[in-house]
Order: structure tokens, then sequence, then C-alpha cells
């Protein structure tokens, strides 16, 4: 059967039992405590953990997972198994509340043993220890035999790795046969008994340490089959990079390396490696990852490395990624449109990567060599292996391999150390980034469980009246709160923008008679529910209370228009760079605008001109902006653009922003581009790998901006006496000048230093007890050097002349003292250092200096002291004795 057959049977199998047909969501989580989507559930959380209410009480999906990254990580299995995957795609049917056990058990059964014809003798299922109802299915209903059904404990609990949803689970195994295993069931035996459906029960909430914090408002069904896993079961093949989807990327591999596949354990590692990998980044690229060396970005660029390493053992010398994508998507195109669509952009982005790698990995491998080398004794530092797994991308075993081929061995407790300190960073950042603490969470819950949400009316105005639905001080809720009390406000009605899709939260008042409050920022409690961020001004605020809501519309003005400019500004880098640019991030204030997005290099000024005229040329038509709701079905069929890691429900709101601007959008905007204003974009630079940040102004701002730059244009005309347009060609002239005049004074200097110094060596003394002579020293303060390095200059300069000798020459700098002293080689043979000299004066003047013998420089607060500073270093001078002398 094949696995499209497989995939669509899924589907229809369970939307004939009344469930909604979902679209796969994103690998990139809308979920913050998530890197990757790494189960289907994972856009159906909300419904699960109750911050919302389902839009239908059944789904069915099949959903785009990874694996590598995170607590969910299986990138250093793949290729070693014949079951890992970093991509697959999850079959999965759910219930919010609406059917139990009673219908999951029986219907996961039907479609096993009817629809996809296994047979039952074949199959084993456990449970966890403690759930009987489970096992009570298993045995009346199913009819299932009690010698084929096994219980576990931690096996059968699911969990998401992370604070969330969690309950015991049910597993379907196929047993493979004596061939693969041993007799006895799961419990025996792993590979002979492959999982191929999870049953989770949804019922419980846990935190991050994982203990339980009571039952789900509700009882859900998460069921989970891994579609490879389940197309190489129904098509009794040894592995899942067998299957059709897979088999054809590795045969790719197998033509670029002219290796075989299945003739050599190693080289079917490396093979398999390169069939998985192609289809991770593949997906990753098109959902919107780029590689990079944070978070998502960097998993993916660790995925493409392993690859290209791999690629570089079955000596392929081509560039062999973008090939293997095109396979990706000629096999998951017709399931996954979006994959064909963006296949020249990701083959691009792809072939970059791996040209940058593989000219990293002729370096890396010398410097594993080099390392090697210096080893002493049988063991590489797991300090050193780790630094190529996490800087190079070099996988652990790789190293492994190079070592062991050398006879040595890596120190992997030093290693894990290494990875847990990593990990422990990891999560340290990820909790600086938390949503509120669980007990606020869980009193905007309590508000919501009741019924209460907030309908948004800003749209239409900035003012509206409405009803205090709660308060929260804190994270309690409260009846009323008086004057100079914070409280959060909910209201069943709202003018104010909450902040959401980088727009900032709107303020503005609350006022009810006497009672005045301001309101500091807006933001979702929950979806749906909108928390008003204020501090009572005048009177008392209660809950029931009827008020009237007004937005600061001056400030709403501001971030309407750098709203939509940042729109324009999208689709001018579009325009511009290509349609691999895809925003990562904006801040939308009154007064300015930042947006990041995707590039592969530094946008030039040229470029950034042509951007800025785009957009402005745009915003000069007036035309009308568009602000309407549809389904994502037809915005999908309309192009209109979406930002990969966004939520989007059944119903979306459009942005049309002129005739070439459209975007998935639910922000405030102006209603015609000319309201806008100019559009000036102020700086451009990287904030990591691919990827790079504008930030720009438009309406009065950026008037203001170009006002400021041409009044100081008009200072700098002034300042060179000529006319502002040719400002530039005369600053280039008199740097000219500038430049021609510095190298004749440093002529004059040097003639005058040469006078100087003739002068100064007639002050020199004889030293060390030598009374004919031959070692001399000159000590003196110099008045004639324009700084410390002028100083330094003369000081070396006096001591060649000398021969063998000492220069200590001391300066007053504008009150700071300057001090310096050269010494010949001879001389700090025979045990004199210049910073020997040098230190004693450096105490008098209120400073230090190192320990050079050669030349050691000093400074100080007290110029004043300068001539105290010298005496000092004199006697110095006069207390020295040549080594063996005495």
């Amino acid at each position: 059967m094949e696995t499209a057959q497989i995939r669509r049977n899924f589907i229809d199998f369970f939307a004939a039992r009344g469930h909604e047909i979902v679209p796969s969501s994103s690998l990139i989580p809308v979920d913050p405590t998530l890197l990757l989507t790494n189960a289907g559930m994972v856009q159906f959380k909300p419904y699960m953990v109750g911050d919302e209410v389902a839009p239908w009480p059944r789904a069915v999906s099949v959903q785009k997972c990874a694996r590598a990254g995170g607590k969910h990580n299986d990138l250093e299995q793949v290729g070693r198994t014949a079951r890992h995957l970093t991509f697959f795609e999850m079959l999965g049917n759910f219930s919010f509340g609406d059917y139990f056990k009673e219908k999951a058990i029986p219907w996961a059964w039907e479609l096993v043993t009817e629809a996809w014809g296994v047979d039952p003798e074949l199959l084993w299922v456990t449970v966890h220890e403690t759930d009987d109802e489970a096992v009570q299915i298993w045995h009346d209903t199913v009819g299932l035999p009690a010698s084929r059904l096994q219980r576990f404990d931690s096996d059968n609990w699911w969990t998401m790795g992370v604070a969330g949803p969690c309950g015991p689970s049910s597993e379907i195994f196929f047993d493979k046969g004596r061939d693969f295993g041993v007799d006895g069931g799961p419990a025996a035996d792993e590979a002979r008994y492959v999982e191929i459906w999870n049953l989770v029960f949804m019922q419980y909430l846990m935190d991050d340490s994982g203990a339980v914090l009571g039952e789900l408002p509700q009882r859900n069904i998460d069921t989970g089959a891994g579609l490879e896993r389940v197309s190489a079961t129904l098509n009794r093949l040894d592995s899942v990079f067998d299957i059709d989807t897979i088999r054809p990327v590795i045969a790719a591999a197998e033509s670029a390396s002219g290796v075989s596949y299945g003739n050599d354990g190693r080289s079917d590692v490396s093979l398999r490696i390169l069939g998985d990998h192609a289809r991770s980044s593949t997906f990753l690229v098109t959902d919107g990852v780029f590689p990079s060396n944070e978070e998502r970005g960097f998993v993916l660029r660790k995925i493409i490395r392993r690859a290209v390493r791999h690629a570089w053992l079955l000596d392929i010398e081509e560039t062999i990624m973008p090939r293997l994508a095109t396979q990706v998507a000629e096999h998951l195109g017709d399931a996954y449109p979006e994959v064909g669509r963006s296949l020249d952009t990701t083959r691009e982005i792809l072939g970059n990567e791996e040209e940058r790698f593989r000219a990293t990995l002729r370096a890396g491998m010398q410097l594993i060599e080099s390392e090697l080398d210096a080893v002493e004794g049988e063991v590489l530092s797991g300090a050193v292996a780790f630094r190529l797994h996490d800087t190079f991308g070099f996988p652990i075993e790789v190293t492994k391999e190079v070592a062991a081929e050398r006879g040595l061995r890596i120190d992997e407790s030093e290693f894990e150390a290494e990875m847990a300190a990593q990990r422990q960073r990891a999560k340290e950042a990820a909790r600086d980034g938390a949503a509120p603490d669980a007990s606020a969470l869980e009193t905007f819950r309590s508000i919501a469980t009741e019924g209460a949400s907030t309908r948004f009316v800003g749209y239409e105005g900035t003012r509206a009246h409405a009803r205090i639905i709660a308060l929260v001080a804190g994270d309690v809720r409260v009846d009323s709160a008086p004057a100079g009390a914070q409280i959060d406000v909910f209201t069943d009605v709202t003018p104010f923008y909450a902040e959401a899709g980088g727009q900032v939260g709107d303020t503005g008042t609350i006022e009810a008679g006497d009672t005045a409050l301001e309101v500091e920022d807006t933001q979702y409690a929950l979806p749906g529910l909108v928390r008003h961020r204020c501090t009572v001004r005048e009177g008392v605020v209660r809950v029931g209370a009827d008020v009237e809501l007004c937005v600061d519309a001056e400030r709403r003005a501001g971030v309407r228009r750098h709203h939509t400019a940042t729109h324009l500004l999208h689709w001018a880098l579009r325009e511009t760079l290509g349609d691999h640019v895809r925003q990562h991030g904006s801040l939308v204030e009154p007064d300015r605008l930042r947006f990041d997005f995707s590039h592969f290099a530094a946008v030039t000024p040229a470029e950034l001109a042509e951007v800025e005229r785009l957009a402005n040329r745009e915003m000069l038509t007036n035309e009308a902006v568009l602000n309407y709701e549809t389904s994502k079905t037809e915005a999908d069929e309309a192009g209109v653009i979406a930002f990969f890691g966004d939520k989007y429900g059944d119903t979306v709101r459009v942005l049309e922003a002129g005739s070439h601007s459209r975007e998935l959008c639910g922000g405030t905007h102006v209603s015609s581009l000319g309201e806008i204003g100019p559009i000036v974009i102020t700086s451009e630079s990287s904030i990591g790998s691919n990827l790079r940040r504008i930030e720009a102004l438009a309406g009065a701002p950026a008037f203001e901006y170009l006002q400021q730059r041409r009044l100081l244009l008009a200072e700098a005309a002034e300042a060179l006496h000529t006319r502002p347009r040719e400002v530039p060609a005369q600053i280039e002239r008199r740097l000219g000048e500038l430049q021609e005049a510095r190298k004749q004074v440093e002529a004059l200097s040097a003639r005058l230093a040469a006078g100087e110094v003739t002068d100064l060596l007639e002050d020199a003394f004889d030293i060390g007890g030598d009374r004919d002579g031959a070692t001399r020293a000159v000590v003196m303060r110099i008045e004639s050097v324009a700084g410390p390095k002028d100083l330094q200059r003369l000081a070396t300069e006096v001591r060649g002349r000398l021969g063998s000798g000492v220069a200590v020459l001391g300066a007053d700098f504008a009150g700071k003292a300057s001090l310096v002293a050269a010494v010949s080689k001879d001389l700090q043979d025979r045990g004199l250092s210049a910073a020997d000299i040098v230190r004693p004066a450096a105490v008098v003047v209120g400073g230090g200096t190192g320990n050079n013998p050669d030349v050691a420089m000093a400074g100080g607060p007290r110029g004043s002291e300068i001539d105290h500073a010298l005496s000092a270093a004199r006697d110095a001078l006069a207390g020295w004795q040549p080594n063996g002398s005495g």
C-alpha cells in the first residue's frame, strides 16, 4: 500500500466518524515552550488545557513533525536504527471533551485490522499499569486476549517533555516475527515488536518538574501514529528508510556517491542520514527556518552539517543537499504543496549552507588531526570533542571514529558534562522568556471558565462603553480597588488593542463617574481575554461597573502609520531582494518600527535605497488600505502571505495595503496609504546568521529625522564654506589636505626629533659603574612631543643612538603624567629591566606599569610630579649593578 494511500485512508476513516479535517500546522510552533512542532497535538494544546474553546469536538490531522532539538531529539539515533527519523508525519485523531477511551480504542483497532488489513494475531497492546479502564475495553469490547496485553509504568505515561497536558497511554505493537527477535511481546524485544500507534488519554496537567497539578477541565483524546512506521509495517519492509517517500531520496544519494545501499553497514548509515536529513532540512526551510547559531536555526544547521559530513564520508564532492531537496519535493509535494512552491529558495539556502560547511569541514578535519597529534596518552579531551560538536557541527560519533583510527578514545564523561552545562544554559534562557507565572495563569483561566471573553471593537474606533467583568491584583481576583492601586481590568468589550504581532498594546483611560484609571499597557491574558494593566488615579473601581474606555488616539495613529509602513517595507524587501525574504519578527511603536527578516547577506546601500523608494512610491499612490475577514482556505488560495509561527484560526484577517502588499494581519492600520507619510530607513544590521534587521520611521518622526539631517548638512556646508550638494566633495578634498599636512608634520617631527636626540645625548651619564662611557643613560623631561606614542618613539630613538644604554623620558600632557623607559638588549641580558626602572617613577605620579624589560610605559593622574618621578627613576638606575659585579 502506497504511503499516500495510507495517509488518505486515515483521514477518510475519521472524517466519516465526525472529525474535522485540520491541515498540518507549521514546524515552527506557536507554543513558546517548544523549539519545533514535535507531535500532532501541538496545535491543539490550547483546546486541551482549556485556554481556548475548540471550534469542533473532534479533529483529524496529518502533522509535520521534527524531533531534532530540545527534549524530543532523535538526531543522533537517525541512520543507526530502522525506525528513528528527524522528520516524520504524525497521523492523529483528537477529541476535545467529546469521546474518550470507549471510542478511541475500538476505532484504532478497526482501522488497523479492517481498513489497513493487519492480522489481529500479530498485534500486541500495552497500557499504563494503573489503567484498568483501558484494559477492560481491550478485553471486553475489542476482544484482545490477555496474553497479548502488557502493563508498563513510565513507558505508558505520555507528556510533551515540558509543562502541559499529560496522561496514561495505550500502544499498539506489530509483531514482525521470530526472524527479528525473541518471543514475549514488547517487554521482551523492541526490535521485533514495533509500535505503530499510541493512544494518549489526556486527563491531567503537569508542571516543568513533571508533577501532576490536577485534572484538565475536560478529558481529551490524542492519538499518534507515525506514518512512515505504519507504511513500513503494512508493506512488510525492514525499515522506514525503505518506504516510497524516503527510498527515492536515498537513491539520489546513491547516484551521487556511486555507493549502493545495502552493501556496507557504514555507508548504509550515511545514506540513511542523507535520506532523512534532506527531508527535515527541506521542510524546516520551507516553514521559514534559516540556518543560524541560535534556537531552531541552530538545529537546522546541525542537521545540514551532519548530512554534509556523511556526504563527505561517501566521497560526494558535488553539492548534494539541493539535489536531495528536489527529490523530497517530488515525493511529498502533493501532500504539502508549499514544499514545491518554495523549492528554488530551499535549494539556494541549503546549497549556500553546504558550501560554507564544506570549507569549514576541511579546516575542521585539520583541527581534529592537530588535536589528535597533541594528545598524550590514549584519551582525547571531552572539551575538545564538545567544541567540535558545538561549533563545527560534528556529531560526537564522527569525532569518535576519527579518534579510533588513531587508537584513541574520547573522555565521554567530560563531553557529557559540557553538554549538560549547555542544556542548563538553554533551560535558563527558556525560563527567562517564560509567560505569566502559573498562579496568575490559573487566575486568568478561572475568568475564562466562567464564559468571559473580550470583544475587540478597536477596528471601528478608539472609544467604547463596556462592563468590568473581573479585576485581578497580582494573581488574586478582587471585587474593587482604590486610588493608587495597580490592577488588571477585564471588560466584556474593548477598543484597546492587546499587544500582538509585533504591535505594542494601546494605552489610554478608563472612566466611570468619579473613577478614573490610566491604562498603561494592554495584553492578552489568554486568547480572547484582554488584560488592561492600569493604575487607579481617582475613586474606586469595582467589578460590574459600566465604564467608558478611551484609547490614546494620537498614539494609536502613530502605531497605525508604522504598522502599515511595515507591510510596505516587507513587500519592497521581497521585490528588491527576492521571495526568500520572510518576516522573522517586528516591533511597531508610535514613533518607530523594527523589522527582522531572512536574507543571506548585508543589504547594500543601493538596495536599501531601492526598498525605501518602492515603499514611498506605494505610499504616494494613496491607495485604499483594506482590512477584512475571510476563511484561511480562501486567503491561502488568493496567495495572501502568512507568517510562519503565527497562529491562525479558520477565520483570518487580511490586510491589503495598496495593490501589491497582501498579508494576514490582525493589527490596526491606516485607511489609505497616504496617511503613512514619508518612510525613512534609518539602519540595517545583522542580528544572526542569515537574519537581518532594518529600523525605520514613518510620518512625523520620519519628517523630523529628515529635517534634522537637512539642518546638519546645512551646518556642515556653512562650516566648509560651500553649498550643501558640494559637502561630500569638499570633505574629500579637506581629508586629502589633512593627510598631506600630517605627512609634512611627521617629516618635520622626525627632523626635530633627530635634533632633540642629539641634544639629549649631551646629557647622558654613565651607569653601572662604567667609567669609560660605554654604558650610559638619559633621564629627561620632554616638552616638545604631542603625546605618549611620540614620547615612546623618542625614547627608543635615544636608546638606539646610545648603543648600550637606557633612555627614561617623561612628560606632562594636560596634567597627566606619561613615562617611558627603553633598555638596550645587552643591558637586559645583564639584568636591567625597563619595568624595574619606571616602576618607582610610576608610583610617584599615582600610576603603574607592566613587566616589559625592553620598553616599559607608565602613566598617572599627577602630571605636576613628573620631575620627582624622573628623580625616582634616576635613583633606580644609580643603584643598579650588572649581574656578576660587586
